[in-house]
């Protein structure tokens, strides 16, 4: 397969944030979740949209 520039530009930002967190599985699971609830409005919901509409 092709190496793809794509996708490995996601991969050496993915090693710069593990790197960033000691390569330390726990600090890098807290550095996402702080992310996802700053960037909340941010994501899509899955389910349709009348399951939003009840989780809301």
């Amino acid at each position: 397969m092709k190496d793809d520039p794509v996708i490995q530009r996601i991969r050496e930002a993915r090693h710069q944030i593990s790197a960033e967190c000691g390569h330390d599985p726990r600090r890098l699971a807290e550095y996402y979740m702080k992310l996802q609830e700053q960037n909340r409005g941010r994501f899509f919901r899955r389910g349709a949209p009348s399951q939003r509409a009840k989780a809301a």
